[in-house]
């Protein structure tokens, strides 16, 4: 067996969601998957590439159109890239697998980002959060100047937290990274799903040579389960991701190939009205949040809330298999996101207004009964 796999473990985030199942009557608030059907169209358009027989292998890096959608698409965010620097995945992590060295990872994060670069033998550091986990950038600073860093991740909106870049933010990371020698990897899953101004640190054209820009059509689209990703950078970098992508998967799967493309053409206003939903259920959970006299930092993106439960003197763990085994509600414990997620826990809120009602009232009779 891989020593280095060895060393990994299960996602905390799937392990808590698998618990939900023994527990008769739990309500579930784990998973970070839309509760919207995939747009119409793009389930016509794979449909039809079925119907078409195009369910041969592509291209390793896609689809020549769904490429040049991209790159139109993330014009649209004042993001340059060409179709030969974007790389169609299966899911988003791809981008990862080419680190090596140190690489720097902020804490809490989603785990797949320690436990890819355990996975290739990197040596990980981590990197602390604000308080309202907006991205502390003079403990970067100190650490890629102390540390030896080669390899950087940004990761905004945030899973788990939904905190996004400022400007003021963005621009100070431009500074950092235009002064020193590193690649920065940064995972945007979540950016059409934010509540406020969009910033990115792939904006700036003058460090493009020094970005990873790891993004995809998961959330945008609720297609989840069918895993479609992209990469884009400069030829350098994708000459060895392409390595990776081809030898692991070949290339991602046609007929989700074609769904996306059909998303980007067609679907844009869904998205649109998806953000929608997740804002007003954002501001919901908030609402009840704070009538509960729980301390939480406000999100400004993704679908996701990670209010803190410090003050019930109780491990993230354990107080999350508290009250899903009495409370009948599962959220995910913090330390499923890094050490640093302790004394927190993550809400989804993918979920129907009345699956919502009923998990606050639940959480509240809960916190009623026991402290």
């Amino acid at each position: 067996m891989n020593k280095q796999v060895e060393k990994i473990q299960i996602s905390g985030i799937r392990r808590f969601a698998e618990k939900v199942k023994n527990v008769d009557g739990a309500i579930s608030l784990t998973i970070g998957q839309p509760d919207f059907s995939v747009p119409k169209n793009v389930s016509e358009a794979m449909i039809n590439a079925i119907k078409e027989d195009k369910t041969i292998y592509t291209s390793n890096a896609g689809i020549d159109e769904l490429r040049e959608g991209i790159c139109a698409y993330l014009k649209t965010f004042d993001i340059d890239y060409d179709k030969d620097e974007i790389c169609v995945t299966v899911g988003g992590s791809e981008g990862l697998y080419s680190a090596g060295d140190k690489i720097l990872i902020p804490g809490p994060a989603y785990p797949a980002y320690e436990n890819i670069s355990i996975m290739i033998g990197a040596e990980v550091v981590n990197y602390n959060l604000n308080d309202d986990f907006t991205v502390n950038v003079d403990e970067i600073k100190e650490k890629l100047d102390t540390q030896n860093i080669k390899y950087l991740i940004l990761s905004f909106p945030s899973n788990p937290t939904g905190a996004i870049l400022s400007k003021e933010q963005r621009d100070s990371l431009i500074n950092i990274i235009k002064e020193r020698d590193i690649i920065v990897i940064t995972d945007e899953m979540y950016s059409a799903i934010i509540f406020d101004d969009y910033y990115s640190v792939a904006q700036e054209k003058e460090i493009k040579d020094k970005i990873i820009y790891v993004s995809g059509f998961s959330k945008i689209f609720s297609m989840t389960g069918l895993r479609i990703g992209y990469v884009a950078c400069i030829e350098k970098y994708m000459k060895e991701i392409m390595k990776v992508h081809q030898y692991g998967v070949s290339c991602a799967p046609s007929i989700a190939q074609y769904g996306a493309l059909e998303g980007l053409k067609n679907s844009l206003d869904d998205v649109e009205n998806m953000r929608k939903t997740f804002e007003r259920r954002k501001d919901y959970c908030m609402s009840r949040l704070k009538e509960l006299n729980i301390e939480v930092a406000e999100p400004r993106g993704a679908f996701y809330i990670f209010p803190s439960i410090k003050k019930f003197n109780m491990s993230s763990e354990e107080f999350c298999e508290k009250l899903l085994n009495e409370g009948k509600v599962a959220c995910v414990p913090g330390t499923a996101f890094g050490s640093l997620g302790e004394g927190y826990m993550r809400i989804s809120y993918c979920y129907s207004d009345n699956v919502l009602k009923e998990a606050f009232d639940r959480l509240e009779k809960f916190l009623k009964e026991n402290f």
